[in-house]
């Protein structure tokens, strides 16, 4: 054990020493990306310590000067990119680390890798361009909140959702000619009747100005952003009100893209890191370090956006949630899933 360390850190003292002079190149194509990496001659015998994300290069020769050359070949889907959304732009990121120890060490050399795209809208389909569906109006502005179909291609037909499967709501504000926005999910509870009440019964799913609460508990995530101005929280279905009406109730937010803090934010747990993760920049995500505890709700420019009138509550449903071994017993009507306010 001494040996390996004592190894480790003169490992460290080396590529330190030589990381500057160190060659990397980056393409970034349609879906994917290639990285040259030109390793040091005295650092060839550890290729296998360099990585893409999670991914070893897909290529390593020798140079005629004996130095290594490393490459890799990979799609955007995979080594762990981080996809996020800013303005009228598609970022992919990750990062080049080189770990001469255990992985759960530290990386000794990191190297941030970064692939912007605008935006197209033929990406996805038209009804999910911000725009569509029933809609609420606050402070000037647009907001849209409806449930999808289990692939994610239409809105939902019908309001009866199998127990453990997957409800994706869609919600998002119209910017029309407004300046960018952020739209964020500050808290969502399940409900018993479509109107809150102070003795209400609540199944709460986001709390804390932005933890999903529920990723915890169970699968449920936020899933990566086409646009800035809108966002699906795909949510597990649960035991609450079984059989009954549920109401989903969430306070909306449209913010600033640039800033981003403890109370305005979008943040799921991530049960293969067993951390908090930011959706709009994973890198970022010690700011969701708060969901463990209480969120500070105080924002340097709290005063003059909330001041604006930003928010607005959405109510969704009613949603059935069903026993599948009970489903067939039930004669529950297909009803219009979308936000009624």
């Amino acid at each position: 054990m001494g040996t390996q360390l004592y190894l480790g850190v003169i490992v460290v003292a080396l590529f330190a020493t030589t990381v500057t002079n160190a060659e990397i190149k980056v393409q970034c194509g349609k879906g994917f990306v290639s990285i040259t990496w030109k390793i040091p001659l005295r650092m060839r015998r550890y290729a296998d310590r360099h990585f893409l994300g999670n991914c070893m290069p897909s290529r390593f020769t020798v140079l005629p000067r004996g130095e290594g050359k490393a490459e890799f070949n990979y799609k955007l889907d995979d080594c762990n990119f981080k996809r996020l959304v800013k303005g009228k732009n598609l970022i992919y990121k990750n990062e080049l680390t080189f770990r001469p120890r255990p992985r759960s060490s530290p990386a000794a050399y990191v190297y941030p890798i970064e692939c912007v795209y605008p935006i197209s809208t033929g990406w996805i389909p038209p009804f999910l361009n911000p725009g569509a569906g029933v809609a609420g109006g606050r402070g000037g502005l647009t907001f849209h909140m409806l449930l999808l179909n289990e692939q994610m291609t239409a809105v939902a037909e019908t309001n009866v959702i199998p127990l453990g499967s997957f409800m994706p709501i869609w919600a998002t504000v119209e910017q029309k000619s407004h300046q960018p926005l952020l739209l964020l999910m500050e808290e969502c509870v399940a409900a018993s009747t479509p109107e809150l009440q102070a003795n209400s019964n609540v199944y709460p799913i986001i709390t804390n100005k932005g933890c999903l609460l529920d990723s915890v508990k169970g699968n449920s995530r936020f899933l990566p952003r086409y646009y800035s101005s809108a966002i699906i929280l795909y949510l597990q279905s649960f035991k609450f009100g079984l059989g009954e009406e549920v109401y989903i109730h969430c306070k909306l937010l449209a913010w600033d893209p640039e800033v981003l803090s403890e109370s305005k934010k979008a943040c799921h747990y991530v049960k293969e890191n067993e951390r908090w993760e930011l959706l709009d920049d994973p890198m970022q995500s010690s700011m969701c370090d708060c969901c463990s505890r209480t969120c500070n709700t105080r924002s340097k420019r709290g005063d003059e956006w909330e001041s604006n009138g930003f928010r607005h509550t959405s109510v969704l449903g009613p949603l059935i949630i069903m026993d599948p071994l009970q489903q067939n017993a039930h004669n529950a009507s297909v009803v219009s899933i979308a936000d009624g306010k």
